[in-house]
């Protein structure tokens, strides 16, 4: 079943409550995030994804996932 926007927010949430968290896209399928987290600091942007996906909890995982792709940005605040 494809996931809506709203769901992977509180997804993100649970791990990075303090970030700010935008996520869009209407078809449920592909999706695009923005995660900007202090958690990232001293992270470089594979580790700081990384983190992201595990925070997804397995929803992306291969043919069994919910969501079949996520533009994903991830920041340090200024």
């Amino acid at each position: 079943m494809p996931m809506q926007a709203n769901e992977i927010e509180d997804l993100l949430r649970t791990s990075f409550p303090n970030a700010q968290i935008v996520v869009e896209g209407n078809d449920g399928v592909h999706m695009s995030a923005m995660v900007v987290d202090e958690s990232f600091r001293g992270m470089n942007r594979v580790q700081q994804q990384r983190a992201v996906y595990a925070a997804l909890k397995g929803k992306m995982d291969g043919t069994n996932g919910n969501l079949h792709a996520l533009a994903l940005t991830t920041k340090v605040p200024e």
